[in-house]
This record gives C-alpha cells, sequence and structure tokens, in this order.
C-alpha cells in the first residue's frame, strides 16, 4: 500500500512538473511586443476607431503586458493615409487602417475595403475564413512586404450627405463629392467630381461650399463628425459600402521573427475584434438614425431606379478593373461566387428585412 502510494505521489509529481515545463515553454514562446501603432482613424470615433484600442487592451490583459501595442492618433507619427506605405517599407512595425486607401498601389485591397453591393460583414468574414478570402490576402499584400490581420468589420455607411435633394441620378452630375475606394469610382461615372479628403476636413469642406457631398462612415461616426449641421439631406442605403473592413498592417518581416505562440495571440485578439466591432456597430446605429430625423435632417432612401443605376454602373467598373488588373479579378471573382453560393440561405434562412411591413405591425 505504502509502495502504491509512493508511486502515485510519484507520478503526481511528475505530471506537476510536466505542467510546469509546458506552462514555462509557452511563457517562454510568447514574444515581448512594443509596436507603436499608428491608425488611420481617430480613437474617438465610435466603432470606427475604437476598435484597435480595444483589441490593444486585451493583448496587454490576457499577456500581462507581454504584447504592448501603443494606439498612435492619425497624423501624430506619419500621415493618415500613409499607414500601408509605411508599414510596407518598414518605417514602422503595424498600423490599422480601412483597406482601400491603397486603391490607387494594390487595386484588388479596395475589395478586401468593401466591396459595392458586394459582401456584408458577416459574409465578409465568412468568405475570409472559409472561402479563401485570407490566402487571397495574404498572396496580394505579402509581394509588398505586409501582413494584413482582418481586425475590425463594421456595418454599411451611409450612402450620402448632400446639401441638396438627389432625386434622380442625373442631380449627382457635376458635384463636387468625398468618395473613397471603389465607390469613388463609380461615382465618377455619374458625372461627379470625387476626391479623398481625411474625416476631420469634411464638415469645413461641407460648410463652406467647397463640398456638395460626402460619404464617410456609420451613423455614429457621421453624427460625430456633425455632418448633420452642414448638409440637410441623408441618404441610404450604402450600396457602395455594405461592410467597412479594417486590418492590422504588420511588417512581414517582423511578422515572420514572431513566434506561432505571439502570431496566434495576435490572430486570436483580432478575431475577438472582429466581433466586438461588429457588435458595436449593430448596437447604435437605429437610435442615431432616430436622432437625425428628430433634429430635421430629411432621411431618405434611394428608389428603386437609382439604386438599378447604381448597380449598373458598379458591373461596368468592376468589369473594367478585372480585365486591367488579373489579382482584383481573381478576388472580385471569388467574393461573387460566394454571394452566389450563400444567396440560397440568404433568402430562405432569413426573415425578409421589410416582413413586418409585409404582415402588418
Amino acid at each position: 500500500m505504502a509502495h502504491s502510494t509512493k508511486r502515485l505521489l510519484g507520478s503526481v509529481a511528475a505530471v506537476g512538473a510536466l505542467a510546469v515545463m509546458a506552462s514555462a515553454t509557452s511563457a517562454d514562446a510568447l514574444d515581448r511586443v512594443r509596436w507603436q501603432v499608428p491608425m488611420a482613424f481617430a480613437s474617438t470615433l465610435t466603432a470606427l476607431g475604437d476598435t484597435m484600442p480595444w483589441v490593444a487592451d486585451q493583448l496587454r490583459a490576457t499577456t500581462a503586458g507581454q504584447i504592448d501595442l501603443r494606439v498612435a492618433e492619425p497624423g501624430t507619427v506619419i500621415p493618415a493615409l500613409s499607414i500601408f506605405e509605411n508599414v510596407s517599407e518598414g518605417n514602422i512595425d503595424a498600423g490599422y487602417s480601412w483597406m482601400g486607401y491603397e486603391w490607387g498601389t494594390v487595386p484588388a485591397s479596395a475589395l478586401f475595403g468593401a466591396t459595392p453591393f458586394g459582401l456584408e460583414s458577416i459574409e465578409f468574414l465568412a468568405w475570409m475564413t472559409h472561402h479563401g478570402g485570407q490566402e487571397l490576402l495574404e498572396e496580394l499584400f505579402h509581394a509588398y512586404n505586409v501582413h494584413p490581420i482582418l481586425c475590425g468589420t463594421i456595418s454599411p455607411e451611409t450612402a450620402g450627405w448632400f446639401r441638396e435633394e438627389m432625386n434622380t441620378v442625373e442631380d449627382l452630375r457635376g458635384l463636387r463629392f468625398r468618395a473613397a475606394g471603389i465607390g469613388g469610382e463609380i461615382f465618377q461615372e455619374f458625372g461627379m467630381s470625387v476626391t479623398l479628403l481625411p474625416g476631420g476636413e469634411l464638415y469645413q469642406a461641407l460648410e463652406t461650399g467647397t463640398l456638395d457631398g460626402t460619404e464617410f462612415s456609420l451613423p455614429t461616426v457621421d453624427e460625430q463628425l456633425g455632418f448633420y449641421q452642414v448638409a440637410d439631406y441623408l441618404y441610404l442605403p450604402g450600396w457602395h459600402q455594405p461592410a467597412t473592413n479594417q486590418f492590422l498592417y504588420i511588417n512581414l518581416d517582423v511578422w515572420n521573427g514572431l513566434s506561432e505562440t505571439t502570431q496566434a495571440m495576435l490572430n486570436m485578439a483580432c478575431m475577438a475584434g472582429n466581433a466586438y466591432s461588429i457588435a458595436r456597430a449593430e448596437a447604435l446605429q437605429g437610435a442615431v438614425i432616430t436622432s437625425f430625423e428628430e433634429r430635421g435632417t430629411n432621411v431618405r432612401t434611394y428608389s428603386d431606379e437609382q439604386i438599378a443605376a447604381f448597380y449598373e454602373a458598379t458591373q461596368t467598373v468592376m468589369a473594367r478593373w478585372s480585365e486591367q488588373d488579373e489579382m482584383f479579378g481573381r478576388v472580385y471573382e471569388s467574393q461573387m461566387a460566394f454571394q452566389a453560393e450563400l444567396r440560397p440561405w440568404k433568402e430562405l434562412g432569413y426573415l425578409p428585412r421589410d416582413w413586418q411591413t409585409r404582415v402588418g405591425d
């Protein structure tokens, strides 16, 4: 009996020692990371700029400060729209941005930022993780020495704030409009003069008449930027940006130098960031739309005829770019194939969005 007990205690001790060794090995495998992470958006912008700070907080908490990502506000370290090039060149280890500002350098990147009439946030996340999106993204961006991690996806943008009513697509002709990514090029199909300005400059541009209209982000963000004070008309739905997808850009050499444990921690934190951001975005928008109406904003939806015209112009632009840029065509084809595959489930598995109107409140 004594011998048996002694052998049992010895086994327990051995298991305990192995556990301690495994724990130590795991802890040793976690790199000490101290990165400054410039952001394209201010951290004060609800559900747009506050996701990366949340992710950084979670990483500090779960790693006891071993991974410390110190977010930097736009313009304090580098210009807000230059994050990709600075990460690519190794000037900074990492940055956080909307993938679409690289449209001029890497055309296919815009499809990962937002695809007009394309995948919504949850659909995009499904495509990225289970239908080849991540593999295409790495193939695209590793060529520029950047490793991107999807680290925030939010609900559709508003379609546009205008100083005047837009009853037909002909009313858009000649307007000075701020837009980004592929949506900007599609707007140009309607004779609009499109420019790209950072969010902080848009209020004054609308107020002074430098711009006739703008799109930027979620209703909560548009409210914070004060668009309702200088533009009387808000149009929906956000056909040009059904999802806004943001990424943690990491210099590829830096990423490859991390342990698998550290890489896994960053991937896991960003996946949590995706859940956090879409939940936060969906939680807040309805009340803000109501508040716009209460303050006198004319909240309008584009007519079926206008949306049909936008869709037709989208097909023209997508076909043009798919022909010009091989990677653009591959990414777009992959997204559209998944959208088509998903359609029966979307149409049959979910209640129609207007079901209450159909059956009566």
